[in-house]
């Protein structure tokens, strides 16, 4: 079974994709770690992630993978370091970049292979599964969303940057020409603004079970 999880930076996929695969016993895959622990690996490297081809060839080489919310890249825990408002910029152009999105979907795929997962992203129920058993996608208001981002940053930065920084993700992985951010024609979409973290869960759980 495959059940996909897309939405905006802070909507409440992550978390809610996390609690989700424990509850049904399956394994939970955050693509969205997996796209900062690529810029990571880019900004590492001096690469700029705005160049394609050299930000690619970088990718190309890494290895990621994760062990329950540890994400390792080239078995390093990135978990802290993937956070930080430098990746925050970067992610955004790496993420972007055709080349490294193929690498990254057909990654995505063999591990969705043989397994049943929870898989969240901006892509899942369009692009990486189209096929998924169940899709879902979230949404909240920007200042919720930018609340919750403040929380998971390293960084000393005001609630007005984290709703500019994602005013700007928004605009731009919406309009990307590869794989951008939209919803699945048959995805059940879950304003999680005025939900409390047990109600998303209950929500999507009433679909599923």
């Amino acid at each position: 079974m495959i059940i996909a999880i897309d939405g905006p930076a802070g909507s409440g996929k992550s978390s809610t994709a996390r609690v989700l695969a424990e509850k049904l016993g399956m394994i939970y895959l955050d693509t969205g770690a997996m796209y900062r622990a690529a810029a990571l690996a880019v900004l590492n490297k001096k690469v700029d992630p705005a160049d394609k081809e050299k930000a690619a060839a970088v990718v190309r080489d890494i290895t990621i993978s994760f062990s329950g919310s540890i994400i390792f890249l080239n078995n390093m825990d990135v978990s802290l370091e993937i956070r930080k408002d430098s990746v925050n910029k970067a992610v955004t152009p790496v993420s972007a970049n055709s080349e490294v999105r193929r690498i990254m979907v057909d990654c995505q795929r063999r591990i969705g292979a043989d397994q049943d997962i929870v898989v969240e992203g901006r892509d899942i129920g369009t692009v990486v599964f189209p096929g998924a058993d169940f899709k879902f996608f979230m949404t909240a208001d920007i200042r919720t969303r930018a609340k919750r981002r403040l929380k998971e940053t390293t960084d000393d930065l005001t609630l007005d940057e984290v709703m500019n920084d994602i005013r700007r993700r928004d605009e731009k992985d919406s309009s990307r020409e590869y794989s951008p951010l939209r919803k699945a024609d048959d995805a059940v979409e879950i304003d999680t603004s005025t939900l409390s973290f047990k109600e998303q869960i209950d929500k999507i759980l009433s679909y599923i079970q």
